[in-house]
Parts: structure tokens; C-alpha cells; sequence
């Protein structure tokens, strides 16, 4: 079914903090991308072993063709989808930021609860300043915004929808506090760290599981309450990239200099 896009999207990605344009990338497409991904997850393997969870930037790997994925970020009716939701100065599928996610091979992998920057930017002894300039634009629409698209069907990403309007509520704070730090889970069988990982996911007031089919486009705000959860037994290959604007770059850099 072609994909069509509605009101809905707008409407979801601003109250929910995220929306998924169904379908949008093309069968053919999705066949190119798919072999390039296998390459990668071969790379990811070989220099990160076989826990690895992403290979990220893309670009930087001349044994993957760059051409898939350039058409990937070029795709006319996700860009109109994306300028719709935004502005035509919102940019994905760059050569800085595009990577590919994947199933752990060996024992199933949680990450933390996480809101982006705030929570994964470093050292806290570095991060006095950066709190407090997330929070200032925590609610610009300039910032914060990630995409993933699945190549296989994928339901490894869990939300808080909601959140990224506003600050930790009591319950999510409380639950965050003391479990910054994924779910320990060595020493522990596949079946064990699986039900220790469910059950950290499940005990964020409000999680829910975003389930997105092959060539799904999940647009979302990652200050929103968000994480990662995957098992061996479910293959995956998503595409994740950060939505660009020059406010956002420049925000960046000013980051990685302060925390040098």
C-alpha cells in the first residue's frame, strides 16, 4: 500500500513526540539497503565483536556503496513527509550522522532509559553547564529530533510518549535514579538477561514498545523518554540518523568543545 501522508503525522509527532510514515521506502530501495546493511553488520562484528549494536557514521567504511543510502536521504516523498512535519530545513540521511543498528548475536541487550545529550553526553563532572542548556531547548523544534527505519520488522524501541514535552515526572524520575546504566545481565542465561531486560523496559511509568514493519520511517523527538532493547532471535537492521538544522550543528560543536 502507497504511502499517504495526513494531518495525523503532524498531530502525533507534536503531541506524542514521534510519528511513523508507513511504508514510505520503496521495495526496490529496500533490497539494495538491505544487502549494504549485511556488509556493515559484518564490519560492526569484526571491529566491535558480536554484542556490537550499531556502526556508526556509515560513510567513513569505503566497502559499503554509498548510493543506496544517499538515495535513502533523497527520496522525494520523505523529504516532502519530513518538511511537512518540520521545514524544509530539517535535513536527514547526512554522511555525519547516518548509521545502522543491530541485534546482539550473543545475549540479549538492554540500554538505559534515556532522553539524548541530557542523559548520554559524558562525564557528570562535565555536564553541569549542559543540562541546563538541553533544558532551554528541550521544547525547540530546531533540536533533538532522530529517525529510525527498519530494513526488517522492528520492535526494539520503547517510549514514553509525551515526554518530551516536559520534565521528568515523579515517578519517572524515581525510576531513573540509581538505574542510569543499562540492565546488568552478565553471568545471567539468554532466558534471564531477556526477562531482566523486559522487566527494566516495563517499569518505566507509561513505556510502550513502538513496533515498525520493514521500510517503516519512525520520525521522533529523542528528548522524549526513549530506549533500546534487543534479542539475538529477532534479526534487525535500522537505519538511525539525527535530523540536522544549522542551529542544531552549531549546538553541537559548542557540546564537543566544552566537554574536551
Amino acid at each position: 500500500m502507497a504511502f499517504h501522508f495526513s494531518d495525523s503525522h503532524i498531530e502525533s509527532f507534536f503531541t506524542h513526540g514521534y510519528t511513523v510514515f508507513k511504508g514510505i521506502i520503496p521495495d526496490a530501495l529496500l533490497t539494495r539497503l538491505r544487502a549494504e546493511a549485511e556488509k556493515a553488520r559484518q564490519i560492526a562484528h569484526r571491529e566491535s565483536g558480536h554484542q556490537a549494536q550499531r556502526l556508526q557514521p556509515l560513510h567513513k567504511y569505503d566497502a559499503l556503496d554509498w548510493k543506496p543510502f544517499q538515495e535513502f536521504g533523497e527520496l522525494p516523498g520523505l523529504r516532502d513527509a519530513l518538511t511537512r512535519v518540520l521545514s524544509p530545513r530539517h535535513q536527514f540521511g547526512t554522511t555525519d550522522g547516518l548509521g545502522i543498528l543491530f541485534e546482539p548475536v550473543e545475549s540479549p541487550y538492554c540500554t538505559a532509559w534515556h532522553r539524548d545529550w541530557r542523559d548520554n553526553g559524558g562525564p557528570a563532572s562535565k555536564q553541569n553547564w549542559f543540562r541546563a542548556d538541553w533544558e532551554s531547548h528541550q521544547l525547540d523544534h530546531a533540536y533533538f529530533n532522530q529517525v529510525n527505519c527498519p530494513l526488517y520488522e522492528d520492535s526494539s524501541t520503547w517510549v514514553v510518549p509525551g515526554s518530551h514535552l516536559r520534565k521528568d515526572l515523579a515517578g519517572e524520575a524515581e525510576w531513573f535514579r540509581g538505574r542510569e546504566r543499562a540492565p546488568v545481565t552478565t553471568g545471567k542465561t539468554s532466558e534471564e538477561a531477556e526477562r531482566i531486560c523486559a522487566a527494566y523496559c516495563h517499569g518505566m511509568p507509561g513505556a510502550q514498545r513502538l513496533h515498525l514493519e520493514p521500510g517503516d520511517f519512525a520520525l521522533y523527538r529523542n528528548c522524549l523518554w526513549h530506549l533500546g532493547c534487543y534479542v539475538p532471535y529477532r534479526r534487525r537492521a535500522t537505519l538511525v540518523d539525527f535530523v540536522d538544522t544549522p542551529e542544531y550543528a552549531t549546538w553541537r560543536e559548542a557540546v564537543q568543545k566544552r566537554a574536551a
